[in-house]
């Protein structure tokens, strides 16, 4: 008899089975964000607040190389406006830092319902995707949270257009900015991947990435533009490592 993954399946049966993938990975990201809020302490003192301390490891280590390349952000009073606004704060942090926890269960979870719908050379074709891209995701998070954050910030805190205005920022505000810099930059790092299927399935390859180089970097940089805060020092950190990402991906 053939196993489950070899029955031919109908439209609804595919649904269900989808269906239940989702469950899975929603429950993963669930159990990462309730273990996340547990951990308040940790989480707020060591990580998310991490990059607004003078001793953030980005500054420290920019600092023993050279006193000139010493750089961190500006004392700022941080406040709230709602009355509910840092319990808000909490669930919210803790959901993306869930998300980012569960993303290679998630990823496996999507590749289980993939692969029975693949021929054997396809799925030899793309073996270890899964570690693959987690790895790749996990870099991108690690770049952006101790690259792309301790810059945007320091940057963001220390520009002022007048000495009478006071320097004050709200929770929100630190939170959306932290997310931006971290999570798009996680998954701009999948890249070389997206570029390996698309030319496994004829639509890219490298003498093509090659003639449109230049009109990629001007995407890459709008792109960067994007999915970062509006200033030029978050532009250009996001923008090297994916022009260094696109001549990888024109390798592979």
């Amino acid at each position: 008899m053939k196993g489950k993954e070899d029955q031919e399946m109908s439209f609804l049966d595919h649904l269900e089975e989808l269906r239940w993938h989702i469950v899975r990975a929603l429950a993963a990201v669930i159990v990462s964000t309730i273990v996340v809020f547990l951990c308040k302490n940790f989480v707020w003192d060591t990580i998310i607040l991490g990059p607004t301390k003078k001793n953030f490891f980005t500054y420290r280590i920019f600092c023993e190389m050279s006193q000139s390349l010493c750089f961190g952000p500006k004392d700022t009073r941080m406040f709230t406006r709602d009355f509910g606004e840092q319990f808000m704060m909490h669930m919210v942090s803790s959901f993306w830092i869930g998300v980012i926890v569960a993303f290679p269960y998630i990823l496996w979870e999507a590749w289980r319902f993939i692969k029975p719908g693949l021929y054997e050379k396809e799925q030899k074709a793309i073996r270890g995707v899964v570690f693959i891209c987690s790895a790749l995701f996990f870099l991108g998070v690690l770049f952006g949270y101790y690259v792309v954050t301790p810059f945007g910030i320091s940057f963001l805190s220390n520009y002022t257009i007048s000495d009478s205005i006071e320097s004050t920022v709200s929770l929100e505000s630190y939170i959306d900015n932290l997310t931006m810099f971290v999570l798009p930059v996680g998954l701009v790092f999948e890249l070389p991947m997206i570029v390996y299927f698309l030319a496994k399935v004829g639509i890219l390859s490298g003498d093509f990435m090659k003639k449109f180089r230049r009109h990629a970097i001007v995407v890459i940089v709008m792109v960067a533009a994007v999915v970062t805060p509006p200033d030029v020092v978050s532009c250009i950190l996001v923008s090297l490592p994916l022009v260094l990402l696109y001549e990888v991906s024109i390798f592979v």
